[in-house]
């Protein structure tokens, strides 16, 4: 039972989300020849004022990038 976890920054789309599991899915149902009904996969999205690269935070380097565009 393959359990994933994938951390990225909050601003997605709850359908880039859907495309993205599905896409993690398909890899491993393949890869792995694991059944569909047994994967899992958490989504941990993380602020970007709590992200720092190279000692600058995310959300100075990038500002509005990944904005929310759900709305």
């Amino acid at each position: 039972m393959p359990f994933v976890t994938i951390q990225i920054g909050e601003g997605h789309s709850i359908e880039k989300k859907r495309e993205l599991a599905k896409a993690v899915t398909d890899t491993l149902v393949e890869t792995l020849g694991t059944k569909r009904e047994w994967v899992t996969i958490h989504i941990d999205e993380f602020n970007r004022d709590n992200w720092a690269v190279g000692g600058e935070l995310h959300s100075d380097k990038h500002p509005g990038r990944h904005a929310d565009k759900s709305v």
